[in-house]
């Protein structure tokens, strides 16, 4: 059952309202999160047979049938942009599914450097994890809905429906190489063939979603980038450049990106270049 384990109640209602200013990991000011309305869990508000995510989310292991049982026990969860659903350290008493909108998992430095460890947008799980508390922050980048069940209802759900469980301890195994990925991107690449891979993941994580094509909307800042591929925005900013005036990529604006050469970049991003 480590594969069911769950996340924390979103209950925020002793948070801290200010919104305090955090260093990136390269040194740069980026605003912190905002707490000033916490989240509530309404339940009985999520149906499951229409959830636009429900083919990239866990539940897909479920008959329609079986997921009658789930919507019994699921709630919604609404953030705004800037707001936490868990800190560091909290209780972990929920798993969710991200439904809409996106969020980012952080850890803040003793010396208050911010380290982005990834990006949870549509149909991701939170709540592979062994531990008994969060290990990272997690906020939310936009306005974003999320499906949250309780710890127990989800190891009763893994109990009745094997299915389930193999589906988590796939997802597991990928957020596992994943992981591993990043940490030699970390390592051995460039600059560029970091971004490079990340612009290619984010292409990905859109096709799995039901979104072709070359468009890519970044809900992320430089400096969420900067901090997760571990580098400074100014190197994030002239690499975005340097992609552009070579011909693989065109930006309307920061958060607009078309991916004009894909052959070129996954050629970089695998060092081939």
């Amino acid at each position: 059952m480590g594969a069911c384990t769950g996340n924390p109640a979103p209950d925020m209602s002793t948070a801290d309202t200010s919104a305090p200013v955090l260093r990136s990991a390269r040194g740069k000011d980026v605003p912190g999160p905002v707490r000033a309305a916490p989240p509530s869990r309404r339940a009985g508000t999520h149906a499951c047979t229409r959830c636009l995510v429900r083919h990239l989310a866990v539940c897909t292991a479920l008959s329609v049938d079986q997921t009658e049982a789930l919507d019994a026990m699921a709630g919604d969860v609404r953030l705004q942009a800037g707001q936490m659903l868990a800190r560091e350290g909290d209780v972990r008493r929920y798993v969710f599914t991200v439904t809409s909108g996106a969020l980012r998992r952080i850890r803040v430095l003793p010396d208050g450097r911010r380290l982005v460890a990834g990006f949870l947008m549509p149909g991701d799980f939170i709540g592979f994890s062994g531990a008994s508390h969060y290990r990272h922050s997690i906020e939310a980048i936009s306005d974003s809905v999320l499906c949250s069940i309780a710890q127990a209802d989800m190891r009763e759900l893994c109990e009745r429906h094997p299915g389930l469980e193999h589906e988590l301890l796939e997802r597991a195994c990928v957020e596992l190489d994943a992981t591993r990925n990043n940490l030699m991107a970390l390592a051995r690449m460039t600059p560029l063939e970091r971004l490079a891979g990340f612009l290619l993941d984010m292409a990905a994580r859109r096709q799995r979603q039901g979104i072709g094509g070359n468009q890519l909307v970044l809900p992320m800042t430089r400096a969420d980038i900067a901090d997760y591929l571990g580098l400074t925005v100014e190197t994030v900013s002239r690499s975005f450049t340097k992609l552009r005036q070579d011909g693989m990529i065109a930006a309307s604006d920061p958060h607009h990106i078309e991916l004009l050469d894909s052959e070129r970049l996954r050629a970089l991003a695998e060092a081939r270049a």
